[in-house]
């Protein structure tokens, strides 16, 4: 088959498939939910009184694990994935690379009479040993040095993998270099949480809460994600290799109509999108919401809260699930930022919020956020981390595919604000000024028809342009990209609010020593915070140009790119404040610098040269042929005495030279040695290959407009986004 008929024939394929037969479930989904988790009540179950208390000691209020349980823990673990068809465990850990990584081993071994026995001893499940040599890990690691451990981390629960040829118990773990140093997120994850979490509960003795239970941070992710056909997706080598089409004009009909958001969810998706939940909810994930998001082809899931560790593990398990299930419903579930230009790129919207099992969320206003004081205290916290750490938060969203999506009309700008809903804002202007005496109420909405219920309204709107917005009980952190994982900006969070709920305790402590009256301690604190920090807080349009200028007035950071923003992660300021809260020593700190400066100048790399090879094997020849049969009806109609117009030629020879052009600058810049260090590629492939892949694409998008139809061999925008 020609490279031409391809794209023809997988519009034929498409067009023959037959969604898979349904299964027949005989549970309910109800039933369904957590029946491959070895969850806390599985261990309440099956584990001795005095084992199942220390765990669950560790797991809901941060008590040290004692590794006495281990072998009790690991022999009803390994019955009960037996009992589930397990044959394998895996030591399930995150690298740098910010995928999933797994080493399988069998239960079983063999015996001298020829059968064979199931063990899994503690120490089994404590450590394991993958090599640590083939990992991003920045300078921590030689080469040679290949010994790295997976340690148990029981706060995420052990789960089943299910395969049609056999099951595979999956134990969640952190991933350490012989010295102790983090190669991967899990790590820093557990160590900020507990850090934010000590100097939380500070806060709340201050309020009175003498024994408060652990404080945990908790996140909400929702994942945007664009479904194409398989058959498509196999017919673009730039979206099987890169995640992303380096070229492609944008459709007739784009999202302009904004017909897609949360219309009616096309059958097949449907279908999708109920078995993934199906498989999500046996997985203990608590998938809540699902519908169309703003550009055709692309959707988004929301699940519920849970503790960070956890749903940063079980975004990753989710990622994993949609992959798979797609391929299963003959789609390809893409995750790339921006994999369709000119349309909206997909996000990973971080909700994030903190509390305890007592007193839930501390974000929460109440009826009154004016007389909530210990609210103010902890909303007043993240304002002054934010602006504190604006630097940092973008740092932690940095990667090359981001880029595309950071600053554009769809996504929160590459500003750092917080958003804070008019009756926040107005509360904290009134601290301003002097003391907080009011807070506006929520109204009501009269539709204008009896039929219809009185709604009632919120006191302020949301707004989308924020990257860091208040929404009633949460802070929803928009810039996180949609492949990237959550934990990065969650270790970020956790500890910027370590050392902003540090600070006021420390001052709040001392206050009230010296007999201040605890009151007056909290007004002084909040003003000192809103006049030192309000300048991180705007309301308005964050996609306007006038934000730009008034945002450089009121001095905050605009980190354009990654290579601005991942410098931040260097300072002396950064490496002190995760030194200080034992989140990141200063080589860990440099060892995540060199990781994203590599991942970015490695993404680019790869893409620069799929855009050569595609320009000039696909694309050109496409063109070439084109142009050859428009040559030739002008020759012909010449020969038979005929003025034929010259434009046609003319119109497809200069992209065609254009073309040619840039494929040779391309080609010239991907032979220069960069230099020697990750940031001397980085800025190379910032400062030569983007400019010459745009050029190639430029020149390429202007031939799909005009090499006729049937020659043209990559499926098109208005085929990949439209025909599901």
């Amino acid at each position: 088959m020609t490279g031409n008929n391809v794209r023809l024939q997988a519009i034929k394929d498409v067009e023959a498939y037959v969604p898979p037969a349904a299964v027949a479930e005989t549970d309910e989904p109800g039933e369904v939910y957590g029946e491959n988790v070895f969850s806390i009540g599985e261990m309440r179950r099956r584990l001795p009184k005095s084992v199942y208390k220390s765990v669950a000691a560790t797991i809901e209020r941060g008590a040290p694990l004692d590794p006495a349980v281990a072998d009790s823990v690991a022999a009803a673990m390994k019955d009960w994935a037996l009992e589930k068809g397990a044959t394998h465990y895996a030591h399930v850990f995150y690298p740098l690379t910010g995928l999933t990584a797994e080493k399988h081993d069998s239960f079983f071994e063999p015996l001298a009479d020829g059968s064979a026995l199931a063990e899994f001893a503690g120490k089994t499940l404590i450590q394991g040993e993958p090599d640590a040599s083939s990992f991003p890990n920045g300078g921590l690691r030689n080469t040679f040095e290949a010994r790295g451990y997976t340690g148990w981390d029981v706060t995420s629960p052990a789960y089943i993998l299910q395969n049609p040829n056999g099951h595979t118990l999956c134990i969640p773990t952190v991933f350490v270099s012989m010295t102790g140093e983090a190669l991967d997120h899990k790590t820093p994850l557990l160590r900020s949480q507990q850090a934010m979490g000590h100097h939380a509960e500070r806060i709340l003795k201050l309020f009175g809460h003498e024994s408060a239970a652990h404080v945990v941070s908790f996140c909400g992710p929702e994942q945007e994600y664009f479904l194409v056909d398989r058959h498509f997706f196999l017919a673009r080598p730039d979206l099987l290799n890169a995640g992303r089409t380096l070229f492609g004009t944008k459709p007739p009909k784009g999202q302009e109509f904004d017909d897609h958001y949360f219309g009616a969810i096309p059958a097949r998706v449907l279908g999708f999108m109920m078995d993934t939940e199906r498989e999500l909810f046996k997985l203990g994930i608590p998938a809540k919401t699902r519908h169309n998001e703003v550009a055709p082809g692309q959707f988004e899931i929301a699940p519920m809260f849970e503790r960070g560790n956890v749903a940063a593990d079980h975004q990753q398990l989710l990622m994993t699930t949609f992959k798979a299930v797609a391929k299963k419903h003959g789609m390809e579930c893409l995750f790339h930022e921006k994999p369709f230009d000119g349309v909206n790129g997909s996000g990973k919207h971080v909700n994030f919020s903190i509390g305890n099992s007592e007193l839930g969320s501390l974000f929460v206003p109440g009826d009154n956020p004016h007389d909530n004081a210990q609210f103010l205290v902890f909303c007043g916290a993240v304002i002054r981390a934010v602006h504190k750490y604006s630097g940092l938060l973008r740092a932690s969203v940095a990667s090359a595919t981001n880029d595309h999506r950071l600053g554009a009309n769809e996504a929160p700008p590459a500003i750092i604000s917080i958003f804070l809903g008019d009756q926040l804002a107005d509360i904290f202007d009134q601290i301003a000024k002097g003391s907080a005496t009011s807070s506006k109420g929520k109204g009501t909405m009269m539709i204008g028809a009896d039929t219809l219920p009185v709604l009632p309204t919120d006191p302020g709107d949301r707004n989308r342009t924020s990257p860091f917005a208040f929404t009633g009980n949460r802070f929803e952190f928009r810039a996180p990209g949609s492949m990237q994982t959550v934990s990065v900006p969650m270790v970020t969070l956790n500890t910027i609010m370590a050392e902003s709920l540090d600070a006021i305790a420390t001052e709040l402590e001392a206050a009230v020593a010296e007999g201040t009256p605890f009151e007056t301690a909290v007004q002084t604190l909040l003003t000192s915070i809103i006049t030192d920090h309000g300048a991180v807080v705007f309301n308005g349009d964050g996609y306007s140009e006038t934000w730009q200028e008034e945002a450089a007035a009121r001095g905050l950071p605009n980190l354009r790119t990654t290579l601005d923003a991942l410098p931040e992660l260097i300072t002396d300021s950064a490496i002190e404040l995760f030194e200080k809260y034992q989140v990141f020593n200063s080589r860990e700190m440099h060892s995540r610098y060199e990781v994203g400066l590599e991942q970015y100048a490695l993404t680019i790399g790869v893409e620069a040269r799929l855009t050569l090879e595609l320009g000039t094997t696909v694309v050109l020849p496409a063109a070439v042929r084109h142009q050859t049969e428009v040559a030739q009806n002008f020759t012909a109609l010449t020969a038979a005495g005929l003025e034929p117009d010259a434009g046609p030629l003319k119109e497809v020879s200069a992209p065609i030279a254009e073309l040619r052009t840039a494929l040779d600058t391309l080609r010239a810049a991907l032979a220069v040695h960069a230099g020697d260090s990750a940031y001397d590629e980085a800025k190379h492939a910032h400062d030569s290959l983007l400019p010459a892949m745009a050029a190639v694409r430029s020149a390429a998008d202007t031939l799909e407009t005009i090499v006729a139809d049937d020659l043209w061999p990559l499926p098109t925008y208005q085929e990949m986004l439209y025909i599901l």
